[in-house]
């Protein structure tokens, strides 16, 4: 690659193309994971989803958003700085990710019934948090949606004691499309650039909320969507929606 091919278009192109494979490839499994969402939602049941680092931006694209379903509960590290007593240096701490015992106290925190699932997001599928929450889940019969790198996942190995990774142990395993280490382009000289993670895990996300919402109105149940609040008249209704979940959804920062 020489140095004037690098540009926008260049990452574009294989956006473009990694996003075609995502439709073409794993479509049966995002609409596998639209479904169970449909099925605790019209339940009365929460979709709690958890992920560290950069895999929190698509828990935060499923939970609290604009267009978004409200009994979607986001859960993060930082909850047990805001709501554990822990100092704000634990949410910094790099090795939080690679510990069970994080998983086992969120657990703890979050009102999560028989009735919900999980939708976990990790890239690599390695860390032993994210690999015990899903853990968790499945001891107490709870169903987990994996939204993870099959490519990156099947070259690591596992920092969970059990040695299983995300994929190993998920009901739904939906495969971002990922390379391994995430980045998109090769760089001359060395190295690679853009990350691919983020643009499919949000790509995956909106189509299982379209997929779910599909399945809520074929049955004739609600989609209980939550509407921007840059739109007059719009808390009201929001607020509605949301007390039917109380103490079961925490709420997002603004």
């Amino acid at each position: 690659m020489s140095a004037t091919s690098l540009d926008a278009t260049v990452f574009a192109a294989r956006a473009r193309q990694l996003l075609e494979w995502l439709v073409r490839e794993q479509l049966p499994a995002i609409r596998r994971g639209g479904q169970l969402l449909a099925d605790v939602i019209g339940r009365e049941g929460v979709v709690h989803c958890f992920g560290t680092g950069h895999s929190q931006a698509i828990g935060m694209e499923l939970a609290g958003r604009a267009g978004g379903l409200v009994p979607v509960n986001l859960i993060a590290i930082k909850d047990l700085v805001l709501h554990g007593g822990e100092p704000p240096a634990y949410a910094l701490d790099p090795e939080s990710e690679r510990n069970p015992e994080v998983a086992r106290r969120l657990w703890r925190l979050h009102r999560i019934r028989p009735e919900d699932c999980l939708v976990l997001i990790s890239n690599s599928g390695r860390n032993a948090t994210t690999v015990e929450m899903g853990a968790l889940a499945r001891r107490e019969g709870l169903p987990v949606v994996a939204i993870t790198s099959l490519q990156h996942s099947h070259r690591v190995t596992s920092t969970h004691p059990s040695g299983k990774r995300l994929f190993e142990i998920a009901d739904v395993v939906i495969d971002n499309g990922a390379p391994y280490g995430d980045a998109l382009i090769e760089v001359p000289g060395g190295g690679r650039i853009c990350a691919a993670s983020t643009l499919t895990g949000v790509v995956i996300a909106q189509m299982m909320v379209a997929e779910a919402a599909g399945i809520l109105v074929a049955r004739g149940q609600e989609v209980p969507a939550l509407i921007s609040l840059n739109v007059p008249d719009s808390r009201a209704r929001n607020d509605a929606l949301r007390a039917r979940y109380a103490g079961r959804v925490l709420q997002s920062e603004p």
